[in-house]
């Protein structure tokens, strides 16, 4: 069979691979991309936009069932209609896929190839039994979700078939205690059904400041959320169909949980097995991700890996960044380096946390000299007025130079106020200046520079 020839391959349509083929095409280079699943990758399809639609439509029930403590009478019997909150997250999904597709089709320079791509040589790639070769290749093929031992042979769902479900589960059992979990034990929750969250670890989320595990905790069982941490023993057990048992402790009682569906949220793997990467000579680490320079290319001179499947971030805008470091730097001139951007995320739980820099818990670590600033949201006016106290604020700065070096938002508006923080990170410039800054009023902003008139030294 003859080769096909081509200027670069991507395999992978995720939030790295998609804008890299358009702006290869847009140079004039002949491109294969190589997608085996979904175009738009798993933001699109099973991650970012159908949760963050799941989330509107639960805050939506939230606000039918609590409108009393605002003065607001509404009659009961708000229910939720699960197949079209899925046909509307459905709708949304599709018009950005077929946008995608039809761009991509349509573009003479691309050339798409729908099957799965496996290396038989550093440069050479098979899909569907077509040969491919090209000197600069990029990995872009994203994670899926990690199943644990003892529940390999259980009705389980991971994220993706959480997202099909057309009825609301009577009892949803979720393991893993982490962002994917409550975020989904949530929405649930607030949809209807009973939620047990059950976490092996000490603490929920527990990359975290322990302050903001106790406050996310908090916030979940105030809501009805059934927590259990400390799991031991853990095993799940299939009843029959629509009725799971997990066993959470050989001990202490109760030592199992009955539920009717089981999510299983323990963590991400790379999509890196079905590559055939010993054939290229491409290093990966223990776990399996891709091991890349500090400007995305592995070992082998041409080829990159870019987004989740290198574990340099796991987050769509970090995997969008991996794009723009290797499009500056090949195309443009530049000297991008992932060793550049500053760790962001959020935890899209109601209310939201903000995440920006370094934890305490890494600050103490390195035994940075730091002062550290917090405040209740339940001290600022915005969100009493808006009748959303939970959660709070906090920031961490080097002492010597006055630049900051983390922060968490948890409460309202979290997830868009950290920005401010982040941006100033940015710059290098002293928290001064947002503390001196003058800031809209009523808004929770406005209290960012109030905490950081109040600074102590970090303990």
């Amino acid at each position: 069979m003859d080769t096909q020839h081509f200027d670069a391959i991507i395999i992978g349509s995720g939030q790295a691979g998609t804008p890299l083929v358009f702006k290869m095409a847009g140079l004039g280079k002949k491109v294969a991309f190589i997608e085996k699943q979904h175009f738009g990758g798993t933001c699109l399809n099973v991650g970012c936009t159908p949760t963050k639609t799941y989330v509107a439509s639960a805050r939506r029930m939230f606000d039918a069932t609590h409108g009393e403590a605002l003065g607001i009478h509404i009659p009961a019997g708000a229910t939720a209609d699960m197949k079209k909150i899925k046909q509307r997250k459905d709708a949304l999904i599709a018009a950005s896929v077929n946008g995608i597709e039809g761009a991509l089709k349509s573009n003479k320079n691309i050339h798409v190839f729908e099957g799965e791509a496996r290396f038989t040589g550093q440069k050479n790639i098979t899909v569907n039994g077509q040969i491919l070769e090209a000197g600069q290749i990029f990995i872009n093929v994203g994670t899926r979700a990690r199943v644990p031992k003892g529940f390999e042979n259980l009705d389980y769902l991971t994220n993706e078939e959480m997202l099909q479900l057309e009825e609301i589960p009577k009892h949803l059992i979720i393991v893993g205690g982490s962002y994917i979990g409550l975020e989904f034990g949530q929405i649930f929750r607030r949809l209807g059904s009973e939620v047990s969250i059950i976490e092996m670890g000490d603490r929920l989320i527990s990359r975290e400041d322990e302050n903001v595990s106790e406050a996310v905790k908090n916030i979940l069982e105030a809501e009805g959320i059934h927590i259990r941490l400390n799991a031991r023993c853990l095993h799940g057990q299939q009843d029959e169909p629509g009725n799971i048992t997990v066993n959470v402790d050989c001990q202490t009682e109760p030592s199992e949980i009955n539920g009717s569906h089981l999510l299983l949220a323990t963590g991400r793997i790379p999509n890196t097995d079905t590559l055939h990467l010993e054939s290229t000579g491409i290093e990966t680490n223990e776990r399996g991700y891709i091991e890349v320079n500090d400007t995305l290319e592995t070992n082998v001179p041409g080829i990159y890996a870019l987004g989740d499947c290198n574990g340099k971030g796991a987050f769509t805008h970090t995997a969008y960044n991996d794009y723009e470091i290797v499009a500056a730097n090949l195309f443009e001139g530049g000297n991008r380096k992932v060793s550049d951007r500053i760790l962001t995320y959020a935890l899209f739980i109601d209310p939201p946390l903000g995440r920006a820099g370094m934890t305490m818990k890494e600050v103490k670590a390195k035994d940075i000299k730091a002062l550290y600033g917090y405040r209740d949201m339940s001290r600022i006016a915005r969100a009493k007025e808006k009748g959303e106290t939970q959660g709070f604020m906090s920031i961490i700065v080097e002492e010597e130079s006055g630049k900051i070096l983390g922060a968490a938002v948890l409460g309202i508006g979290g997830d868009e106020i950290i920005s401010s923080i982040l941006n100033i990170m940015y710059t290098g410039q002293s928290f001064t200046v947002i503390r001196d800054s003058v800031q809209a009023h009523p808004t929770v902003s406005e209290l960012i520079p109030t905490m950081l008139e109040g600074l102590k030294p970090l303990d």
